[in-house]
Order: structure tokens, then sequence, then C-alpha cells
């Protein structure tokens, strides 16, 4: 079986072999990948001459044959400390994990390259997801570069720089007159009719895999250290527990000393599931029939790992904030301005509830604080509509440019 020993059930624990399985037969809880951690050595020196990708930690990857490894050069993205950004909300340690310049230009990278490497080593022949839009354009390459058919199920109402980008690729898309949990169904069915690895669904225990990289990455970046505090942008909640179980794997390897790091998730307010639970102290999820948020990549009303969130926000004391779409405009406008990064709404939607955190006094100053942003701005330039200054037209002359220039 290689250095995966099982899937393990998340609730009730009972254990299975790792197979293409995505549920516990059991109480149908999520499962997870374990790993023989006995067996894997790594430490710093170790990883010295790796390719500076995710898969410099394919010790801790599902995939057993390195030859199945379909590998855009996603991850090990840049930490950025952002000083000037940290001034303004009044922070001293502020960094950004800066996703945006992956291959696709999202995090949806990551568990792409993954899942797309697992698919392989099953032997499917084609490769599917639900998706909000990026997973649809990150899979669709990845797909593309293993040479698999792609099927990508997307809402109606999804941004047409992410249709245009899933397009380029060959994959087939299916619009959905719906929203993404009509979506996910749909898929879900699909699965079970016509033996597509749905990467989000049916090959989920080990898509989820990539995320966690993350946690590896800041870790590594930070001197093989946790942050005090971590902000994560929430669809289905799967970033945010992936990220947790990435701390975790580290401090059982013994590359960190222990995981004592604050982990906070945050919504837009049009899709706040997740956040009213928590906020309201219930450890079930009440769906968003309708999500309405210009945040549309968090727009998943009923979000399949809600309460696994729950849980891991409660573990590791963070918060639960949502912001609304004044907030997450002004915020991706900051962040522009400040540390000229353009992220997708998605990183408004974090640095929005970070600036509320802080005025709340929930984040004090002196903590050393890493932001998520998952996605390219370019991906949703419409979001900005209406909210920036339109260009100052003039005549070729000189003198036109009086009222205009500083000196």
């Amino acid at each position: 079986m290689g250095k995966v020993t099982a899937l393990r059930c998340r609730d009730c624990t009972t254990e299975f072999p790792p197979t293409v399985k995505f549920v516990c037969d059991q109480c149908f809880g999520a499962l997870d990948t374990v790993y023989n951690y006995d067996e894997i050595r790594l430490t710093p020196s170790s990883l010295n001459g790796r390719e500076k990708s995710l898969w410099r930690y394919f010790d801790l990857l599902p995939v057993k044959d390195p030859d199945r490894i379909v590998n855009l050069s996603a991850g090990f993205n840049p930490l950025r400390r952002c000083d000037t950004l940290a001034k303004e909300l009044g922070l001293k340690h502020l960094y950004v994990k800066d996703d945006t310049i992956n291959p696709t230009y999202s995090f949806k990278d990551r568990p792409s390259s993954v899942a797309v490497s697992k698919a392989l080593e099953f032997g499917f022949k084609a490769v599917g997801c639900a998706s909000t839009g990026n997973l649809a354009a990150a899979l669709a390459a990845h797909a593309a570069k293993a040479g698999l058919d792609c099927y990508v199920f997307i809402p109606s109402d999804i941004e047409a720089n992410k249709i245009v980008q899933t397009a380029v690729f060959g994959a087939k898309i299916v619009r959905v007159n719906g929203t993404y949990d009509d979506v996910n169904r749909l898929v879900t069915q699909a699965a079970d009719e016509y033996g597509i690895g749905i990467v989000n669904v049916t090959l989920r225990p080990y898509y989820v895999e990539g995320s966690k990289t993350v946690a590896f990455e800041v870790a590594e970046q930070l001197g093989w250290e946790v942050p005090d505090h971590v902000i994560v942008p929430l669809a289905s909640g799967a970033l945010l527990c992936a990220i947790c179980k990435g701390f975790e794997e580290l401090e059982r390897v013994g590359l960190i000393d222990g995981t004592d790091v604050k982990v906070t998730g945050v919504q837009p307010q049009g899709c706040s599931p997740i956040v009213d639970a928590f906020k309201q102290g219930r450890d079930g999820i009440s769906p968003v029939e309708y999500p309405d948020t210009v945040a549309k990549s968090l727009a998943i009303g009923d979000p399949s790992d809600g309460i696994y969130t729950l849980r891991n926000i409660r573990k590791y004391r963070g918060f639960a904030e949502a912001v609304s779409n004044r907030e997450i405009i002004d915020s991706v406008r900051l962040l522009a301005e400040t540390e000229g990064i353009f992220s997708e709404p998605t990183g408004g939607v974090v640095l929005g509830a970070l600036k509320r955190l802080v005025e709340a006094g929930r984040i004090s100053s002196d903590e050393r604080v890493v932001c998520l942003i998952t996605g390219s701005g370019l991906k949703a330039p419409e979001a900005l509509t209406g909210s920036l200054p339109e260009p100052i037209t003039v005549e070729p002359r000189l003198q036109t440019l009086a009222p205009i220039m500083k000196r």
C-alpha cells in the first residue's frame, strides 16, 4: 500500500483501504487519508535541493508512483510580508500567502495536481468536478497535461473570465441552471452513472490533500514555525480543514514543535452559513438556499465540510467573521494599492474580516498574522465595475497634463 495506509472516518474513526471511496459506510462521515507517519523521515535539510513546488512534500502526499505525478509547478508561492498594509491596519507582522501566481492563478491548482495524479494511478480515463470557477480551470489544465478527458459542471452565473480560462484547456463545460449545491448534486449522480473520477467527490480524500501544502509552505517559509494566526476563506470549508491537518502532520513528523496557532474562517455576508453557526453557538449548519455575494468563489450555501470547519475553528481558538460586498471591494482595492497584489473578491473577504477583527480587539497588534489570498483578481474583474476611477483623456499636448501631474 505504500505510505498511505488507510482512509479514516473523521466521525467514527473506522478505517478503510485507500481505494476510490469518499464516505464512511458506518456513519456517512467524511474520510481522511492516513499515512505511515512513523516511517516518514523528513527534516529541513532533507528538503534542500527539492523542486520548489507542492511536490517537494511528496512524502506527505497520497501519490505512490512518482511517474504518475501531473506537475504544472503549482505551489511554493511567496509568503509576502506586507508592511504598508500592516501599518494601515494597525498590525506589526502581517503576511500574505500569495496563490494568485499559481499556474491557473488560484490555490485550486494544488488539489487539482494531486487529484489528477491520483486519478492516473487509479486508472481513470476522465475526470470532472463541480466548481464555482477556480477548480474548473485548474482541473482542466491538469487534465490536459495528463491527457485525460475533463468535464466541469458550473453554476450558470460564474464569471466570464473563468469560463474562458476553462474552455481554452479543452474541457467540456456543463452549465447548470441552479446554485452550486444543485451542480454538486448533479455531478455526484454523474460520477455513479458514467464512471468519471469526480475530484471533489469520488476522489475527495486525496484531492483535499493538495490544499494542506499551504500549511507546509507557511511553516517552512517562517523558519519551521507556525504563525500566531491564519485567516482562511470558507466555501466548502475544505481548505481550512486541510490547513489544520497540514500543521498537525508537520508536528507528527517532527518538522515543527507544536500547533499553537489560531485558525479563523471568513465568509461573505450573502453566503455565511458556517460563520452564522459559529456565532450562534450551533454545531450544525443551516444551508443558505440562494447565495448572494460578489465573492462567487465562496458561494456554496451547503458546505460539505461545514461541521468539520466549525470543529477546527473552535479547536484552534479562532474566530468566524462575515463581511459585506462593500467591504470586500474596498479591501481588494486596499491590498492592490498598498502591496501591489490584485486579488479576486475572496481576498477582499479575508482582508475585510481581518480589519473587523483588529478593530474589535480580537487580533492584537503584536500577532504574526498570515492571510490566505487564494485567487487572482484577473479571474473576476467585473466585481470592480463602477468602483474604480475612469481613465483621464487628454489631447496630445504637454500643457493638457498640468491639472493632472505632480511635480
